[in-house]
């Protein structure tokens, strides 16, 4: 975020609303003409530059000058400098300092500040006074409504088509102001407007006010984000390679993370695929997991993809529109609904008793109407539950190839079909405990987990990094490895090209080690912020730098802390090797866990 330097003696830091600092414009200063004007002069995308121009047009001087104005909801000033910036709500108002209150006919002073949020000032007085110098409209005539936020449609290389709903005023809405990005770009007296001469792959925002007859602005409306086609500022990423990461639909909760922030982070331009996790399976059936968090939730302008606040009655809210809107800023990304998980697996031995039954409750569900557009197939992440994950089953190896067959069936050629598998190798391991190599035939590819080999459900040790790529003398466990685990999968006739390298976006640790090396001892789980012996990459980055590589990941002892997990530069190297093994890509669990400018989907992306 860039910022505007200024002396101390100059800087004006908010503080906290106090309406009663700024006083109103006397009757005396009122009477002097004035006229204020706004620009932003920077745009960084989470935020801007404002600037406003304060012009004495009378013939006498003025002594002092006050500026108001209104920000829709969810845009507000930060800091400011060469003015005293106070607010009351969405109510803000500049004083002059010291030495600039004084203006001589005909002289003008700025003041500048930064700002968040994507909305226009409106309601703009000047000393009492209309911003453009008009007469100040009379006592008990009111300024019109805020219209409705505009719809684009028609959008071109070029252009875009504007509506919206009709304000209201008591005395009659005499026309509307367009703004683009803040500025106005057109008064028109109808409720649509066509904005041309734009540039090819551009992200911009439309916000429309109402003027009345008595030319007083009303509030601005919600802003649409509008990306034009052509040119494109995200081109899909190269290559024909899976680039997929798991997004947590819990994630909106205490992490904050939300599809907003794949936009924020970059990470949405270097992916191609995101598996939504996790639906739930019971009683032999696919059903919603939060369904607040699916459709309900209601998103502010600031949290949401497009910018706009979600309302009340649109059909569709939550997680579900945010996708929805960031597979219309970039249409390349494909989107599963993933379901089962470690928590939610146990349902599949039922679901496989009737296969085809299971499939057809999948399928009503992803193609629900009102969700149909997002997603673009369905995932299973089947946990093993016959091999005895968090929970057991006597399904036997057959289950997982006919319910995946099932799935296939139902689903067609026209969705995608995937799996997330085990990465245990070893002679009578979970890969050997269903018929992975029959199912392959109806998968596009499988998510193969090469993460979580090693941890702290082992309390004692030893330590081992939990993403090994290949062994290493002293490995706890000979065959937890990727190497070992994709190579089995090849072996027993899954096609390269069907196979994905996991990458975990976090890391695994132990507490009570005194050996810097991996294979120390240790006393239990190292502490972590949502679960112990568990830390997001982006805190260990910078809590407890990496010191080592082993078995192609890393390793880091900080204090009495032992962690393991992937880097950069070990993603780098891992992606070299899948590279090399002819494999179809990559996936990741899962996006909050990487730093806000998405530096390891980045090693993904730029390696792959």
């Amino acid at each position: 975020m860039r910022f505007r330097t200024r002396a101390a003696a100059l800087l004006a830091t908010l503080s906290l609303p106090l309406a009663g600092l700024v006083g109103l414009a006397s009757p005396a200063q009122a009477a002097t003409t004035a006229t204020a004007t706004f620009a932003k002069t920077q745009d960084w995308g989470s935020g801007f530059e404002g600037k406003w121009t304060v012009k004495n047009t009378g013939t006498t001087s003025l002594s002092s000058w006050t500026v108001e104005w209104d920000y829709p909801s969810g845009t507000k000033v930060t800091s400011a400098w060469d003015a005293t910036v106070t607010n009351s709500g969405n109510h803000w108002i500049a004083k002059n300092l010291g030495w600039n209150g004084t203006l001589a006919p005909g002289a003008s002073i700025s003041f500048g500040f930064n700002g968040s949020g994507t909305g226009s000032p409106s309601g703009c007085s000047v000393n009492g006074g209309s911003c453009d110098g008009t007469t100040p409209p009379p006592t008990g005539d009111s300024a019109p409504s805020a219209p409705g936020t505009p719809t684009a449609s028609d959008i071109t290389d070029i252009s875009v088509k504007l509506s919206w709903s009709a304000a209201t005023d008591d005395k009659g809405v005499k026309n509307y102001d367009v703004l683009r990005d803040g500025a106005k770009v057109a008064t028109v007296t109808g409720t649509t407007y066509t904005n041309t001469g734009l540039t090819k792959g551009t992200d911009y925002s439309f916000t429309v006010q109402a003027r009345d007859t008595a030319d007083q602005t009303g509030p601005v409306s919600g802003a649409v984000a509008v990306h034009t086609t052509g040119g494109g500022t995200t081109p899909p990423p190269t290559g024909d390679k899976i680039k997929l990461g798991y997004f947590t639909e819990w994630g909106i909760y205490d992490r904050g993370y939300n599809v907003k922030n794949l936009v924020t982070s970059g990470s949405a331009a270097k992916i191609t695929h995101i598996n939504y996790s996790f639906g739930n399976v019971t009683n032999g059936k696919c059903v919603v997991g939060d369904s607040y968090a699916a459709y309900d939730k209601a998103f502010t302008a600031d949290q949401s993809v497009s910018g706009t606040a979600d309302t009340w009655d649109q059909p569709l809210r939550g997680n579900f529109n945010q996708l929805r809107q960031l597979k219309a800023k970039y249409p390349n990304i494909k989107v599963l609904w993933s379901f089962g998980g470690w928590t939610w697996s146990g349902g599949f031995g039922q679901a496989a008793q009737n296969p085809a039954a299971f499939a057809q409750s999948c399928y009503d569900l992803v193609e629900d109407p009102r969700w149909a557009d997002v997603f673009d197939g369905i995932d299973i992440d089947w946990e093993y539950p016959n091999a005895c994950g968090l929970s057991c089953d006597t399904s036997g190896p057959a289950a997982y190839k006919n319910l995946m067959a099932a799935l296939r069936a139902k689903f067609g050629t026209g969705n995608l079909v995937t799996a997330a598998t085990t990465a245990d190798p070893t002679p009578g391991g979970k890969i050997e405990a269903a018929d992975y190599a029959g199912a392959a035939q109806y998968v596009d590819w499988y998510n193969v987990m090469t993460y979580d080999f090693f941890g702290a459900w082992d309390a004692k040790g030893p330590t081992a990094p939990h993403s090994p790529l290949t062994s290493y003398p002293g490995i706890p466990k000979a065959g937890f490895t990727t190497a070992d685990a994709l190579g089995k999968f090849k072996a027993i006739g899954v096609p390269a090209k069907k196979l994905l390298i996991g990458i975990g976006f976090y890391g695994r640790g132990w507490t009570g080690v005194t050996q810097d090396a991996p294979g120390g001892t240790a006393t239990g789980a190292a502490p972590g912020k949502y679960e112990a012996g568990i830390e997001d990459y982006k805190v260990l980055k910078t809590s407890c730098p990496a010191t080592g590589t082993v078995g192609g990941t890393a390793y880091a002892k900080c204090g009495s802390n032992w962690w393991s997990y992937d880097t950069p530069a070990t993603i780098k190297s891992k992606m070299a090797w899948a590279n090399s093994q002819g494999l179809g890509g990559a996936f990741f669990w899962e996006f909050s866990g990487d730093t806000s400018n998405g530096e390891l989907v980045s090693a993904i992306s730029d390696n792959l």
